[in-house]
C-alpha cells in the first residue's frame, strides 16, 4: 500500500511530538509512525520538566509555538524555579508531571491536529533514491512516500534493557527495540555510535515512611512554563516531594555487587551519562562521599508510585530491594518497577548541518537522542528545529538556524553538529557564552517573531511581546534620559521607599539598577508606568541592574558576528593552509563548518587558526576576481 506525505514523523516521544505537530500546524500533509500509539508521550525517566538550563529550552520551545511548556502548565503537579536566589541568567524552571496525564493530553493533541495522521506500526526503512529520502517502509510492508523524513527514534534503536545478568532487546520495558531501522541507517552510510542510559526504581507510595524525610513543597507563587498561560489564573495543586539519603551501609551494599553490575562486567559497552550518573558509578567514582541526596517524587497526581531521582540503578532486582530498604524511610520499600540501564545506538551528530539534515542523504533529518542527546527538552527542542527546517526546505525558504547568541536552542545544535560527542549530552548554562541575554524571562522576547513568521504562532500572542517590547524600551529610554540629583526631595523620596539617597547626580536607571531595588518600589518611584504588566517591570529591573554586563556581552556578540559573516566556500581546500597544524586540517576537513564563527566552535581549533584561515579566504576571494 503505497501513501504520500509532505514529512514523515518515525518515533512518538517528546522529538517526535514537536517534531510532527509543527510539520502540521504549518500546513504540511504529516505522518507520525509509532510503535505504540498509546505510548506517543511516554516519560520513559524521570516524571519532571525543566531544570537548569532545560528550562531555558522548554520557554523557547513555547516562545516559537512548540507544544511542551503548554501541556506541563496543564498537568504539573509542582512547581519551582531552580537558583532562584542567584541572577537571571541561571534560574532555571522545573515542574514535577503527571506523567499519565503528560502523555494523554500528548496523544489526544497529536490525534487531534488537522493535518497529522497516526500509524501504529515500526518503521524498518528509509527508502533513498540518488541520494535523496524517497518513502519510509514499515513492519506490515506499508510503503509511505515523503519529501522529508525526520527520525526521532529515542532509545530504540537495537536498544537493549539491562537488568543485573538479564538482558532484553526493547527501546522500553515492554516496547520493541528498533533492530531492522537500525541496520538501514547504517547501510545508508550514516556514522553510528552506542550509549547507554538508565532509570531508577519506582517504589508503592503506601509502603514509604515519609515522617522520616525532608519535605519540599513548590513555590508559592508558581510560574507557569508557557508565555500562553494565563499567570493571573495559574493556580495548580502542588504535591510535595521528599528528600532522603544513602548512607555507608548503602555503599557497602551496591560495592560487594559490583560484580553484578552490568556497568562493571563489561556486559553494558555503551558509555553512559556523565552528568546523571547510576548510583553504582556515583558509588564507584565518589568513595569520598559517605551519603548522596536522593528526591523521592510523585508520578502523577493521584501520588500512588513515586520515583527515587539519583538512584538510578541496573544491578539485580534482589540488590536494588536491599539496597533501598537500608535508606531511611524505604525501609519497607515495596518496588512497583526495578530500575534498569538501556543501551541503544546514536548517530554521530557531526553528520547533521546546522538544520539537522544528514549531510549525507538529502531529506533525511535526525533529532533527539538518537543525536547523542539526553533529556526531553533537548530532544523536543531539536525534533521543533527539525521539523521547522524540513518544511522551509519543501517550500523552498531559508533555512531556520539559531546562533549560539539568539537562543540555547542553537547553543545545544551548534555544540551536536560542530563538536559531536562520545557521551550522552546534556544542556547546562555554562555551555552558552551569552547566558546573560539568553534568559528563560526574555525568551519571548527573543523568539516570538520566528515563530510568527514559520506560522507557528498568531498575530495576537506575537502583538502582545510586542506591546511588552515597546513598553521596555520607553520606560528604560526614560531611565536613561531622566537624571536625578541629590536633593532633598529626592533624598525624602528614596528614603521612603527604602532606598539610600544619591551622591551625586546620576540617571534614574543606575538607581532603578541597585540589588535592592524591587517592583514594588518601581511603582512608587515611577507611578506612571505602574500599570505595566510585572513581567514588564522585572525585565525593566533586569536590563538595568545587569547593564553593564549586557551591553558587554552585545559588544562580544557583534565582533562575533563579523566571523559569522566570513563565509567558508563549500570547496574549501583546508590542506592548502599553511600554518594549520593535522589536527585542525584533519578537524576542519570533517566538519567542514559554514563560517568562521561555527570554525570557532570546533574543539580544538584555535583563534589564531580562525585568523590565518580568514586571511586565506580573503586571498582566496580576491584571486578569484583577478
Amino acid at each position: 500500500m503505497l501513501m504520500r506525505y509532505d514529512v514523515i514523523v518515525v518515533g512518538g516521544g517528546h522529538a517526535g511530538i514537536e517534531a510532527s505537530l509543527a510539520s502540521a500546524r504549518m500546513g504540511k500533509k504529516t505522518l507520525l509512525i509509532t510503535i505504540l500509539a498509546e505510548q506517543i508521550g511516554a516519560t520513559s525517566c524521570n516524571p519532571a520538566i525543566g531544570g537548569l538550563a532545560k528550562g531555558h529550552l522548554v520557554k523557547e520551545i513555547d516562545a516559537l509555538g512548540g507544544e511542551m511548556g503548554v501541556c506541563t502548565d496543564k498537568v504539573g503537579i509542582q512547581f519551582r524555579v531552580l537558583n532562584s536566589s542567584k541572577g537571571p541568567a541561571v534560574r532555571g524552571s522545573r515542574a514535577q508531571i503527571d506523567m499519565d496525564r503528560y502523555r494523554i493530553y500528548m496523544r489526544n493533541l497529536c490525534i487531534n491536529t488537522p493535518n497529522l495522521d497516526i500509524k501504529q506500526e515500526m518503521a524498518d526503512e528509509v527508502i533513498v533514491e540518488d541520494g535523496e529520502v524517497k518513502a519510509v517502509k514499515t513492519h506490515l510492508g506499508n510503503i509511505y512516500e515523503c519529501k522529508k523524513a525526520i527520525i526521532t527514534t529515542g532509545t530504540f534503536l537495537r536498544g537493549l534493557i539491562h537488568v543485573g545478568s538479564f538482558k532484553q532487546e526493547a527501546g522500553r520495558v515492554g516496547e520493541f527495540a528498533s533492530n531492522a531501522l537500525s541496520d538501514n541507517l547504517k547501510s545508508l552510510g550514516l556514522d553510528t555510535g552506542r550509549l547507554k542510559t538508565g532509570t531508577c526504581a519506582r517504589i508503592d507510595a503506601n509502603s514509604i515512611d515519609f515522617s522520616v524525610m525532608e519535605e519540599q513543597g513548590g513555590d508559592e507563587n508558581p510560574e507557569p512554563f508557557s508565555f500562553k498561560t494565563d499567570k493571573d489564573n495559574f493556580n495548580p495543586t502542588q504535591l510535595p516531594c521528599f528528600i532522603t539519603y544513602t548512607n555507608q551501609n548503602t555503599h557497602n551494599i551496591i560495592e560487594s555487587n559490583f560484580f553484578q553490575a552490568p556497568l562493571f562486567t563489561g556486559q553494558i559497552e555503551g558509555v553512559g551519562p556523565r552528568y546523571c550518573p547510576s548510583i553504582e558509578d556515583k558509588v564507584n567514582r565518589f568513595r569520598e562521599k559517605d551519603r548522596h541526596h536522593l528526591f523521592i517524587e510523585p508520578q502523577t497526581l493521584e501520588a500512588t508510585e513515586y520515583y527515587i531521582n539519583g538512584l538510578t540503578t541496573s544491578l539485580p532486582p534482589k540488590v536494588q530491594e536491599e539496597m533501598i530498604h537500608s535508606i531511611k524511610g524505604l525501609e519497607n520499600a515495596k518496588i512497583v518497577r526495578y530500575g534498569y540501564a538501556i543501551e541503544y545506538d546514536y548517530v554521530n551528530p557531526t553528520e547533521l548541518t546546522h538544520t539537522l539534515e544528514t549531510k549525507r542523504i538529502k531529506g533525511l533529518y535526525c533529532a533527539g537522542q538518537i543525536n547523542g542527546t539526553t533529556g526531553y527538552e533537548e530532544a523536543a527542542a531539536q525534533g521543533l528545529m527539525a521539523s521547522i527546517n524540513a518544511v522551509l526546505a519543501i517550500d523552498e525558504k531559508e533555512p531556520l538556524v539559531f546562533r549560539r547568541d539568539e537562543a540555547y536552542i542553537g547553543v545545544l545544535i551548534d555544540d551536536l553538529v560542530t563538536k559531536g560527542t562520545k557521551e550522552p549530552y546534556r544542556m547546562f548554562t555554562s555551555r552558552a557564552e551569552y547566558r546573560l541575554l539568553l534568559r528563560e524571562d526574555n525568551a519571548d522576547l527573543r523568539l516570538s517573531h520566528y515563530g510568527l513568521k514559520i506560522g507557528l504562532l498568531d498575530d495576537e500572542r506575537v502583538s502582545k511581546v510586542e506591546k511588552k517590547r515597546e513598553d521596555i524600551k520607553i520606560v528604560l529610554k526614560h531611565l536613561e534620559e531622566t537624571f536625578i540629583t541629590p536633593s532633598k526631595e529626592n533624598e525624602k523620596l528614596l528614603t521612603a521607599i527604602d532606598e539610600a539617597n544619591v551622591s551625586d547626580k546620576v540617571i534614574l536607571k543606575r538607581v532603578v539598577g541597585r540589588k535592592s531595588f524591587t517592583i514594588s518600589k518601581f511603582d512608587k518611584l515611577l507611578p506612571k508606568f505602574a500599570m505595566l504588566q510585572n513581567e514588564t517591570k522585572e525585565q525593566i529591573l533586569i536590563e538595568s541592574k545587569y547593564d553593564a554586563y549586557i551591553k558587554k556581552q552585545q559588544n562580544q556578540i557583534d565582533r562575533m558576528k563579523n566571523l559569522i559573516t566570513k563565509k567558508i566556500p563549500k570547496d574549501f581546500d583546508f590542506s592548502k593552509v599553511s600554518g594549520l597544524s593535522a589536527e585542525i586540517i584533519e578537524k576542519l576537513t570533517k566538519f567542514n563548518p559554514p563560517n568562521l564563527q561555527s570554525a570557532s566552535q570546533i574543539s580544538g581549533v584555535t583563534p589564531a587558526a580562525i585568523d590565518i584561515l580568514h586571511i586565506y579566504i580573503k586571498l582566496e576571494q580576491k584571486n578569484k576576481k583577478n
